[in-house]
């Protein structure tokens, strides 16, 4: 089934640059073996192309924001008719302010929005707005959430070495220690571990971040509902950081889809259709703290950012979400991520390997060697090796994946579908042996 090229002179060039001059050889996102390191050259559609001629069907999407394809005519063609008139103004433009009214309409929480340029950006601003509003310091996020790279964020995203609860654990050198003591760390589909944290934490906190879907595991039945309750109930901001499930569970958003509507929520990936754009929408009485006029009340959060709402990135925005606003687009994702998912149960169960398909239909992945995952402690008990194998042979096959999502695309196609199904056939005789 392996059919990738070997690396060319031209790639293997570029590969040798890379490991001179960037740390890791690598932009930080994305960090190969040796032997499977590539550079991309373009991108079209479902598909992108390396420099030694290989084409990959792409589950990795640029890690999401390309939810209606690369280089879409409609997104080429708008970007195309606007980036003539001046790349960034450090200004209110119009386009900006149309997708901030496109965001209101579709986002149940919504009532304002402030643009930035990326999700990390994006969940930094929406913890310090609910500090600001609330005022208080601690947040509490949920061990395995992933926000961003902010310091507040990085807290027992990957811990190896586990706490008891809510203690937290720092990710990243470079944190301060203190910041430790001001994020309070409960168990994803846990509510009611969460909710005596809460109750007993209270009066100290300033918000509550989670991501809906928690980067593959979904919420359990009641969860978010109670969550929901009990940050009502103390009035405490509830962020939902939509940053990957935005415009994409539903054209609301995962708010939307699940029935539970947030104080706050974070946006990026496909809001800015392939561009550095990110935002923070939500009730109008917490985002006033953006307006200069809360100086008064002592709870002003300057918003600055050099590219915030940059025109061009807020142009492509639009026509992205212009497409997925069209009857039948996010069904498309939908059907076709249900088939894969389907399709991959079937072969683990008749291959008699150990696992589990976790997640929607938008964004999911195998957990091997386990039966099911609700929480990052449960995950922990997957057998990593084996993934790590099986995304190599999948990756032989002409399959770009994440290290644990396949991202789905309008632009996948039956073909495509097939051909993933195939590699994933081979990829699990593979892996297992």
């Amino acid at each position: 089934m392996a059919s990738r090229k070997p690396r060319t002179a031209e790639e293997d060039a570029i590969l040798a640059k890379a490991a001179k001059y960037l740390p890791g050889a690598s932009t930080g996102n994305v960090y190969y073996k040796a032997e499977e390191a590539l550079i991309i050259k373009e991108a079209r559609g479902s598909k992108v192309f390396d420099y030694s001629g290989n084409e990959y069907i792409d589950y990795l999407l640029g890690s999401g924001p390309m939810l209606i394809g690369h280089a879409h005519p409609e997104v080429v063609a708008a970007v195309s008719e606007v980036i003539s008139l001046g790349s960034t103004y450090f200004s209110t433009n119009s386009a900006a302010v149309d997708l901030a009214e496109e965001i209101v309409s579709a986002v149940p929480c919504a009532d304002m929005v402030r643009f930035v340029s990326s999700g990390s950006e994006a969940t930094y601003f929406a913890l310090k707005v609910a500090r600001a509003y609330r005022k208080r310091d601690k947040i509490v996020k949920f061990e395995g959430g992933y926000h961003g790279t902010n310091d507040y964020a990085l807290m027992s995203v990957t811990p190896t070495s586990l706490k008891d609860f809510p203690q937290a654990t720092a990710d990243s050198a470079g944190i301060p220690k203190v910041l430790e003591g001001e994020v309070l760390v409960c168990p994803y589909n846990d509510l009611e571990t969460t909710t005596a944290i809460i109750e007993k934490h209270h009066d100290e906190i300033g918000g509550v971040i989670v991501e809906p879907c928690q980067r593959i595991i979904p919420p359990m039945p009641g969860f978010l509902e109670g969550l929901r309750e009990i940050t009502s109930h103390y009035q405490i901001p509830l962020i939902f950081d939509e940053v990957v499930t935005g415009f994409r569970w539903s054209y609301g958003g995962a708010q939307e889809y699940y029935g539970v509507t947030p104080d706050l929520a974070t946006f990026g990936k496909a809001v800015g259709g392939g561009y550095p754009l990110a935002a923070i929408a939500g009730r109008e009485e917490i985002m006033r703290v953006f307006d200069p006029a809360s100086k008064e009340e002592g709870s002003f959060v300057p918003g600055v950012g050099t590219l915030s709402g940059n025109p061009i990135a807020a142009t492509a925005g639009l026509a992205t979400l212009r497409v997925l606003k069209r009857e039948g687009s996010i069904e498309k994702i939908w059907a076709t991520g249900n088939r894969l998912k389907s399709e991959f149960t079937r072969l683990l169960k008749e291959k008699e390997i150990p696992g589990v398909v976790v997640g929607e239909a938008p964004c999911f992945d195998v957990y091997f060697g386990v039966e099911e995952v609700n929480d990052y402690r449960d995950s922990l008990k997957a057998n990593d090796e084996m993934m790590g194998r099986f995304n190599h042979h999948m990756l032989e096959s002409g399959v770009l994946k994440g290290g644990q999502k396949f991202y789905i695309s309008m632009a996948h196609s039956a073909e495509d579908v097939d051909k993933t199904i195939e590699a994933m056939d081979y990829a699990l005789d593979q892996a297992k042996d």
